[in-house]
């Protein structure tokens, strides 16, 4: 089969990796580098599995710039092109997925497409009234930052918004590519993307709760710890995805959150707004409680959301700093991404010299532990009760 992945970032690139294992495939970006790469069999994200996959397995994989191309003779053609959160509109920006499916469906009206990226509720269905008779699937990905081809390759679920042959034939493909047993759910589209809010949202709703709950402990001087491994043993709740942070973040949970609270509108709901309330709340506590400590110059040790990773967008670390910003104290940053220097985009001085940086702050902050602070465990404020992410 014939495979055109457009997108190739963290969902594009694992997927169209896994479906090389057994189909031809060409995936396409706008960006020359990354194609390259791609080429030599050089992962252009950070992954912990991506770069080893892509160097050492067979694949039928090639990239290129040249969509038309991929397309041609295509018999599906996946977009995984970004969506961001407009704060304007507050709902996803999904003008590159439009362009997309407007471009492939002028070259390739008998096309499957298949949309990855994540849109709001509604979306496929009205992209189809606009495309009548157009083959227009929506399936969901579940990705973890830095773990995007494991979870590709060992998914929890496959979901496919579409129950005709064609969400068949595209679930059949993800299953082929697992390398374990995965349950398979055919819906109708919008259903589809109403899931993947939801099960996002949620994921937001477990770690604004239990960094509520360190929030308490920290007020009253608790061990928080203690409380996180009593409320873990009950196994309705169990001791996953509870480790205190600065607040969710990453590309996914703050603006798939957002997102379905706008799609909610004149529904009746408190829990939802709540939990997008919620991390505004614990990144001003985690900002004051630095504060209190008196400091000239905080230390801002990796922008990163995850262990890992080398994507810091909505990072909930930039949220702390942009209070403390505003609070007049002074930011180091040291991010190993970033050249050093000024830096306008993260409103601070970049730092490239770790000794350099630990020496020249007076409180670290870190939203993971890391062993490279041991020496200066005293200047270091984290909420990383586990030291896992």
């Amino acid at each position: 089969m014939n495979i055109a992945v457009i997108g190739l970032g963290y969902v594009g690139l694992s997927l169209a990796a896994v479906l090389a294992q057994h189909h031809h495939v060409v995936a396409v970006d706008i960006d020359p580098e990354r194609v390259a790469k791609v080429n030599r069999r050089v992962s252009p994200i950070e992954d912990a599995d991506l770069p080893q996959f892509l160097a050492t397995t067979p694949l039928d994989l090639a990239a290129s710039l040249d969509q038309a191309e991929a397309v041609a003779a295509a018999d599906f053609a996946i977009i995984s092109t970004p969506t961001d959160y407009d704060e304007t509109t507050h709902f996803f920006d999904t003008s590159s997925v439009e362009t997309v499916l407007h471009q492939v469906l002028a070259r390739r009206p008998d096309v499957a497409i298949v949309i990855k990226s994540t849109v709001p509720v509604g979306f496929t269905a009205r992209a189809r009234k606009t495309h009548a008779g157009a083959r227009i699937l929506f399936s969901p990905e579940f990705l973890r930052e830095s773990r995007a081809l494991y979870d590709n390759l060992h998914p929890s679920r496959v979901v496919v918004g579409d129950r005709g042959e064609d969400g068949r034939r595209f679930a059949d493909l993800l299953v082929e590519g697992a390398h374990s047993d995965v349950p398979v759910l055919l819906t109708d589209p919008t259903e589809a993307e109403a899931i993947k809010l939801f099960a996002n949202t949620y994921l937001a709703l477990r770690v604004a709760y239990f960094n509520e709950l360190d929030t308490y402990a920290v007020t009253h001087g608790l061990n928080a710890r203690q409380i996180l491994d009593g409320v873990g043993l009950d196994p309705r709740i169990g001791d996953h995805y509870n480790n205190p942070s600065f607040g969710y973040g990453g590309y996914c949970l703050p603006k798939d959150s957002r997102q379905l609270l706008a799609d909610y509108g004149v529904v009746p709901q408190n829990l939802i707004s709540a939990i997008v309330s919620a991390n505004e709340t614990r990144m001003g506590f985690i900002a004051a409680d630095i504060l209190a400590r008196e400091p000239t110059t905080v230390g801002v040790y990796r922008l990163i959301m995850k262990t890992g990773s080398d994507n810091f967008r909505s990072s909930s670390i930039q949220g702390v700093m942009a209070r403390l910003r505003r609070a007049g104290v002074e930011l180091l940053v040291y991010e190993p991404t970033l050249a050093p220097g000024p830096n306008s985009a993260v409103g601070a001085q970049v730092v490239g010299d770790l000794d350099e940086f630990k020496r020249r702050c007076d409180v670290i902050m870190a939203n993971r532990w890391a062993d490279a602070l041991a020496d200066v465990a005293e200047k270091v404020y984290t909420r990383d009760v586990y030291h896992r992410d």
